[in-house]
């Protein structure tokens, strides 16, 4: 079968397999970046123009880690649990095509969440979006380097410690992470491992593209996202590919 086909026929498998489960993620994921633009303002006594800037940039990331780092880990340990990953194991078609196609899945769920939170910042707070032509680069570049580590530790791990993992990173992104505030208000030493981690970089790269005239990025950062982006999807190919 040819690599074109093979691709619609996993994408296929893979979107009746899901059925109704995406639209219910896609709302799911809506709630979630409207919760962080709305609902977080609440938490601010008298927000200002960067505040309410930081949130509005923030949530597009929060909603990428939300579904590539947590959502798409459980799923997965899940399906390993219930066998389905031997099946796809099983048909003939590359594997590295179930990832690929499985990614262009997830990856299209979150662009109506990202889309609506911006607009709804845009109209209600107007905190001051200068949308840099790097949008489009940027928001693949952190797709890749968020569903790299996401397919990455959630293949290479036992399942039940995978699932337990996607728990600790949605409370540490929304909690500790500086992707709705600057990284200067936390700790030093907790500074020091956010510039290691991705997830801080991947705020730094989109506050970038969706703020330019306001917040700027490091190179380093894009090529950081790129170093974990290539190692996760290194470490689940080789998992995938194993008989």
């Amino acid at each position: 079968m040819r690599a074109e086909g093979q691709l619609k026929h996993v994408l296929a498998l893979q979107i009746r397999k899901q059925g109704s489960y995406l639209v219910v993620f896609t709302a799911i994921m809506i709630i979630i970046a409207l919760g962080v633009v709305v609902g977080f303002s609440f938490l601010l006594s008298s927000p200002g123009g960067d505040e309410l800037l930081y949130l509005a940039t923030g949530a597009p990331t929060i909603v990428l880690i939300m579904t590539a780092l947590v959502t798409v880990p459980m799923q997965n340990a899940g399906a390993r649990l219930a066998g389905y990953i031997d099946f796809i194991k099983s048909l003939p078609v590359s594997r590295k095509q179930f990832l690929f196609a499985d990614v262009l899945i997830w990856a299209a769920i979150t662009v109506p969440a990202i889309v609506i939170s911006v607009m709804v910042a845009h109209f209600v707070f107007k905190p001051g979006f200068s949308v840099s032509w790097t949008i489009v680069p940027v928001y693949l570049l952190v797709v890749a380097s968020c569903f790299g580590i996401g397919y990455g530790y959630s293949f290479v791990m036992p399942a039940e410690p995978a699932m337990a993992l996607s728990q600790v990173i949605a409370f540490t992104a929304l909690m500790f992470s500086p992707i709705n505030f600057p990284l200067e208000r936390l700790p030093e030493w907790l500074q020091v491992v956010h510039l290691v981690l991705p997830l801080h970089h991947m705020a730094e790269v989109m506050r970038a593209s969706l703020a330019n005239a306001t917040f700027s990025a490091h190179w380093g950062s894009y090529v950081i996202l790129g170093v974990w982006a290539v190692l996760g999807f290194v470490g689940a190919a080789r998992v995938l590919e194993r008989a």
